[in-house]
Order: C-alpha cells, then sequence, then structure tokens
C-alpha cells in the first residue's frame, strides 16, 4: 500500500507543476505576446532581447501599480516577473 500512496503522490505532484506551468505559459502569453516554451529554447542575443522586453514590461507595470493606475494587474506583474526570474534561472544554468 505504501508504494501505491507513494506513486499516487508523485503523479499529484506532477500533475500539480504540470498546471501551474500551463497557467503561466498562458499568462506570458497573454501580456506579452512571447510564448514561454520558445523562449525557454533561445540563447545569447535572442534570450537577452527577450530578457530586455520583459525587463520593460516590468518596469512599465511596477509604474502603473505606483502610480494607482486603473490598468494595473498584481498578476499580470507576477506573471511577468516569474517569467522573467524563469528565463534568467535557465539562461545562468
Amino acid at each position: 500500500m505504501g508504494l501505491f500512496r507513494s506513486e499516487a503522490e508523485a503523479f499529484r505532484s506532477k500533475k500539480g507543476r504540470e498546471i501551474i506551468e500551463a497557467r503561466q505559459q498562458a499568462a506570458f502569453f497573454l501580456v506579452s505576446g512571447i510564448d514561454l516554451a520558445t523562449a525557454l529554447k533561445t540563447t545569447g542575443t535572442e534570450r537577452a532581447a527577450i530578457c530586455m522586453r520583459l525587463a520593460r514590461l516590468i518596469e512599465r507595470e511596477r509604474l502603473k501599480g505606483i502610480r494607482r493606475h486603473w490598468s494595473y494587474d498584481i498578476n499580470r506583474h507576477i506573471a511577468l516577473k516569474q517569467a522573467y526570474d524563469r528565463l534568467r534561472r535557465s539562461d545562468s544554468q
């Protein structure tokens, strides 16, 4: 019974990670128009250009938040930051 339980838990955690990744990819594409899976496969100057674009989008979102602009969305801000961190993390590996 212990083996079955551990396999079920591994399956649930894998599905949970897949769901989180799918949400992140969808949110990132809607916000930036960039496919996250494709962006993760890039290297060199392409990756640097995507990171620069993301940094600018994050900065714009931050300024909207500071100014309490009606179109500011914290979820969009978080999605951009998570994608940026993910790109930078995979870039350093």
